[in-house]
């Protein structure tokens, strides 16, 4: 699918005007996270992630577009499958989507089923994008939950722009291994975006749905103080308080009825 994704633009960019580089995105909507029914394995993998705002007042004939356009991909025997995920906060109405590759060698290579769906998604999807942004990221497995996602609706995403690689990954590798160790698993899914504009990492916490949010938590520094007092908690803190310029969050809800799984 992300082979497919890039393959067509590259060709619609060459023949049309920047109207085209939107037209075949619904393809690429895959993970946010991991997909619901795996496993976290030690494996390294990459998410060509895209972000798109709808115009205002097209969402339902936006998401009646993309289901339209998943429609056709599985009547044309699309193998792929990919999940949904809708912002809840912020500016506009926004749909951050991602498909996941094993490699860059996945871009090389083509989806037939994506192809020949290309004029549903100039005629339904494409109308009603108001803007879109693109990063590649790579998994970080180290620092990363191994639990399966199944049963999640909620995906709770914290993005940093960070200064200080180094620094930055030496705290949040000490403290996700004594959290993880003290609670049996770490707690969020960590990416670190390849290149590109704003966030270089982010790390996605799942939530069953929005009440599981509402459960009384330890915070992590609470966590990791339980183990390793309060000095060290401190020091940790500030180390990684200066290793950063920015930090921001979202929310976002997954959307199975335009998922494909």
């Amino acid at each position: 699918m992300n082979s497919f994704i890039i393959n067509h633009l590259k060709l619609l960019i060459m023949k049309k005007s920047k109207f085209f580089k939107t037209i075949l995105f619904a393809a690429c909507f895959a993970l946010l996270l991991p997909t619901t029914s795996q496993a976290q394995e030690e494996e390294n993998f990459l998410l060509n992630l895209t972000e798109f705002t709808v115009k205002f007042s097209h969402g339902t004939n936006f998401t009646d577009g993309v289901k339209k356009w998943n429609k056709c991909y599985k009547d044309n025997g699309g193998k792929d499958t990919w999940n949904v995920w809708h912002r809840v906060q912020g500016k506009g109405n926004v749909y951050t989507v991602a498909s996941r590759m094993n490699n860059w060698a996945a871009m090389d290579v083509s989806d037939p089923a994506g192809k020949a769906c290309r004029a549903i998604a100039l005629d339904f999807i494409t109308p009603h994008i108001e803007s879109r942004e693109d990063n590649i990221a790579s998994n970080m497995p180290k620092y990363s939950r191994k639990a399966s996602m199944e049963g999640i609706s909620i995906a709770w995403v914290t993005s940093f722009k960070v200064t200080n690689s180094v620094a930055f990954n030496e705290v949040v590798n000490e403290v996700t291994s004594v959290v993880g160790t003290k609670e049996g698993d770490k707690r969020g899914y960590w990416y670190n975006i390849m290149g590109g504009e704003g966030a270089t990492h982010f790390v996605t916490t799942p939530f069953k749905n929005f009440a599981d949010i509402d459960v009384e938590r330890d915070g992590i520094w609470t966590a990791y103080e339980s183990v390793k007092g309060k000095a060290k908690t401190k020091e940790m803190r500030e180390k990684i308080d200066a290793s950063f310029d920015e930090m921001w969050s979202y929310v976002y809800t997954l959307e199975e009825d335009l998922s494909i799984n």
